[in-house]
């Protein structure tokens, strides 16, 4: 059973490890990543806010993912992260153009 369970993790995590997974091991840092960034964000101000980096790390993290799913050819991931690109960018587009117009 232990010899089991050892040779699913050496075939998951070691012999199937290339480049594709250590993009998506990367992926997964910068999603990681947005949540800590708002969490700390949210402390500071003693109330939740979003800032701007999670919306920069959302996009980084969306992107290689989508593209880590597309490689894998998963249509379930690929749908799901490509829907969420559009959203982290017009996050992005909503809050440059709120900027622009406070500087105007």
């Amino acid at each position: 059973m232990i010899a089991d369970i050892q040779g699913w993790f050496h075939q998951v995590f070691v012999a199937q490890f290339d480049s594709w997974v250590a993009i998506g091991f990367v992926a997964q840092l910068l999603f990681t990543m947005r949540f800590v960034v708002q969490w700390l964000a949210s402390e500071k101000a003693g109330r939740s806010v979003i800032p701007v980096a999670f919306w920069f790390f959302s996009l980084g993290g969306g992107f290689l993912l989508f593209l880590y799913a597309i490689q894998r050819q998963d249509p379930v991931f690929i749908a799901g992260q490509g829907f969420g690109l559009f959203i982290y960018i017009r996050n992005l587009v909503l809050i440059r153009r709120e900027r622009s117009a406070v500087g105007a």
